[in-house]
């Protein structure tokens, strides 16, 4: 790496066991399950497949995706409250987030954390929504006609790590 004017910074890098043989290995040793990794705001971890075979699995990392659920609770605010936009306009505004956010999360294994950015993400739409004035402005179920009305982005897998 020197050739390349690159070093490992110490804090940041470690030795971990990580593969097929990391599970056997750490519940024998500690009774625990192997460590993880964080690259690229995945954290990586083992697993096993459907039909029992090792796999490594991704999923969005907890600190890439807390701070991604403030930032949009900040961004929500800013156009519903501070601005003042129509509704129909800020939940257009959403879905081009959520497609971006699916394009770069939607990978094999994830769906799990891309459903749960969704929801959040109504949570907050329906706490700012409120927020507008001295009284409630939407029951949950008038929320949910809402959202039939102007419906948010499907969480969707773009990439198959596995070529299927």
């Amino acid at each position: 790496m020197e050739h390349f004017g690159l070093s490992l910074e110490k804090e940041k890098s470690r030795l971990i066991e990580f593969g097929r043989y990391a599970d056997e290995n750490s519940k024998h040793r500690n009774g625990k399950k192997p460590e993880t990794f964080t690259f690229l705001g995945f954290t990586h971890y083992c697993s096993e497949g459907r039909n029992g075979q090792f796999r490594v699995k991704r999923k969005t990392s907890k600190k890439k995706f807390n701070k991604k659920d403030k930032e949009m609770d900040k961004e929500i605010q800013d156009r519903l409250i501070t601005y003042g936009l129509p509704v129909p306009d800020v939940i257009k505004w959403l879905n081009q987030v959520f497609v971006g956010y699916f394009h770069y999360y939607g990978i094999t294994d994830n769906s799990v954390m891309l459903s749960r950015f969704v929801q959040c993400v109504r949570k907050l739409l329906y706490k700012c929504l409120n927020r507008r004035s001295q009284r409630r402005s939407y029951t949950w179920g008038a929320f949910v006609d809402l959202m039939k009305n102007f419906p948010l982005a499907k969480p969707r897998i773009y990439v198959s790590i596995y070529g299927n």
